[in-house]
């Protein structure tokens, strides 16, 4: 089973109903007993760093998902849900994230339409099991205005705009996408699938020692 982690931002269903396409369980929650329980974990969000931080920290999830985290465990985020993975971001004020990945979220610089919204190309930087059985540029569906500034070793893949914008990063169990899976039609349910297989491994190692 999936947790969703429902921190009062974010498409859930979207994603959720996603899920359920390609034959997951999964679950809508915020309960900390429910979350370490789950399989893995995906973290949504649309909107602000800093009310985000707030929302988990009132919540009680910032030092739950961190913990989660080093468990192993497979943890997606999406969107915001894949900012919030980073060390801070300068959206609004300085915000600390959650500090799963290295690097601090900046905005997209001018010259080009902000947000970044729409279809763009997903370029390959290295190998990543999310892209397994898709082409080296398939389009995925973007809406942001800040992007991940981070090391190159952490960005699977990603997307020109007037920055090369992180939209796949991932750093041992950690994963993220600034891109939308659930709205990237076939692309997207494939890199969910992905992420499905990632679980399921992940599950049966858990279960055999």
């Amino acid at each position: 089973m999936i947790a969703i982690v429902d921190y009062g931002m974010g498409n859930l269903r979207s994603v959720s109903k996603a899920l359920e396409h390609i034959g997951v369980s999964c679950v809508i929650t915020d309960d900390a007993e429910t979350i370490r329980k789950s399989d893995a974990i995906i973290l949504p969000g649309v909107g602000a760093f800093p009310k985000a931080m707030k929302e988990l920290q009132e919540r009680g999830l910032v030092s739950l998902l961190q913990e989660e985290a080093a468990t192993g465990k497979p943890f997606f985020g999406i969107c915001l849900g894949m900012q919030l993975l980073f060390e801070a971001s300068e959206e609004i004020e300085y915000t600390t994230g959650l500090g799963l990945l290295p690097g601090v979220v900046r905005k997209l610089p001018a010259g080009r339409k902000i947000p970044h919204m729409g279809w763009n190309a997903l370029e390959k930087k290295q190998e990543t099991p999310l892209m397994k059985g898709l082409d080296e540029s398939p389009y995925v569906y973007y809406v942001h205005s800040y992007y991940a500034d981070c090391p190159a070793d952490v960005i699977d893949a990603g997307s020109p705009y007037g920055v090369f914008a992180p939209g796949l990063v991932s750093k041992g169990n950690i994963f993220g996408a600034q891109f939308h899976p659930e709205k990237s039609s076939d692309v997207g349910l494939k890199m969910l699938e992905n992420f499905k297989e990632l679980v399921a491994t992940w599950s049966s190692s858990r279960l055999s020692i």
